[in-house]
């Protein structure tokens, strides 16, 4: 399986084919094997913003979104969501989870 987005890098913007979700790279390092990772939303590839089809209109529950950062497994892969969607974002098969935010020092 090959990626439609050859090697992802900061500031790609990639929408999903089939919900509304779109995404920015935020982070993108090269893998170990040297292979772009497959970046997908809802179980399809996605594909650059600029060549995207229309997204289909209505979104009932959101599974990925606005505002939200995600992360791979490994760390090296994080996207910024910038449009709310129904799918799940995954990278080469393994869904993605939720940045945590950084604790803030104490100020005493």
């Amino acid at each position: 399986m090959t990626s439609p987005v050859p090697t992802p890098r900061p500031g790609d913007q990639l929408a999903s084919t089939v919900c509304t979700a779109r995404v920015v790279v935020i982070r993108a390092s090269a893998s170990a094997d040297g292979q772009p990772p497959v970046i997908a939303c809802g179980g399809s590839p996605m594909v650059p913003a600029a060549s995207a089809p229309p997204s289909p209109s209505g979104d009932a529950a959101s599974a990925t979104l606005i505002g939200k950062r995600y992360v791979d497994a490994s760390g090296t892969l994080e996207l910024l969501c910038t449009s709310s969607g129904a799918g799940e974002l995954s990278c080469d098969g393994v869904r993605m989870t939720l940045k945590a935010a950084k604790p803030l020092p104490a100020s005493d």
